[in-house]
């Protein structure tokens, strides 16, 4: 069953979303539909088109992770700006089912992946430093963040991007969490929900003897 992103409740909810919008690249405009699932949202708008020009100078080329991909949305609008490829890591059939369907409708089939598994354990899932792109949007309540940076470290490149989103309130815990391995970079919020994307530390240095 999956383990839908449920998003902190506000006032004048809109009905659940039953289709994804590209905003930008390649298939701007273009919709593909969502699995119909409780609590399952894309990414908003606002904080994709935030994330994305923070990514824009990466995107051309890049090798992606969507992990807790729910709707897919961070990893088609990747692929949709220009990344090589996106591997969708989703629990739940249904959305993962859902996934693949988007990526038939884009004729994208041969640049993303849709695997079945647990996202904490994704490192499992791709070679060692081939990843220049990774995004966490774990469901909110389950407070995955440290167990899936864990999980996928070893297959970050040097100077691989991390983004990461979560309940505001949770802004300061989520830097610690990143705190040592990872650099904070940027940091915004949209709403009751934050957003940041990090960097891995550089590996020290060592010194001759």
């Amino acid at each position: 069953m999956a383990r839908a992103k449920h998003r902190p409740a506000r006032t004048g909810a809109r009905e659940p979303a039953t289709s994804l919008r590209l905003i930008g690249g390649e298939w701007r405009s273009r919709r593909v539909p969502i699995a119909d699932r409780p609590g399952l949202r894309p990414t908003p708008d606002r904080v994709r088109e935030t994330l994305f020009n923070w990514l824009a100078p990466r995107l051309a080329g890049a090798a992606c992770a969507d992990l807790f991909a729910g709707t897919g949305a961070l990893g088609l609008e990747a692929l949709s700006r220009g990344a090589a490829s996106s591997l969708f890591v989703e629990s739940d059939d249904l959305a993962a089912r859902a996934i693949d369907h988007a990526l038939t409708t884009l004729s994208a089939g041969s640049r993303g992946r849709v695997m079945r598994g647990d996202a904490t354990r994704a490192d499992a899932l791709v070679a060692p430093a081939s990843l220049d792109i990774v995004f966490i949007d774990p469901p909110f309540a389950a407070q995955l963040h440290g167990a899936a940076l864990a999980g996928i470290a070893v297959a970050l490149k040097p100077e691989a991007r991390i983004y990461l989103e979560y309940p505001l309130a949770e802004a300061q815990a989520i830097a610690e969490r990143l705190a040592p391995n990872f650099e904070l970079l940027k940091q915004s919020r949209a709403g009751s929900v934050g957003f940041c994307l990090a960097a891995p530390c550089p590996a020290p240095t060592e010194v001759a003897s």
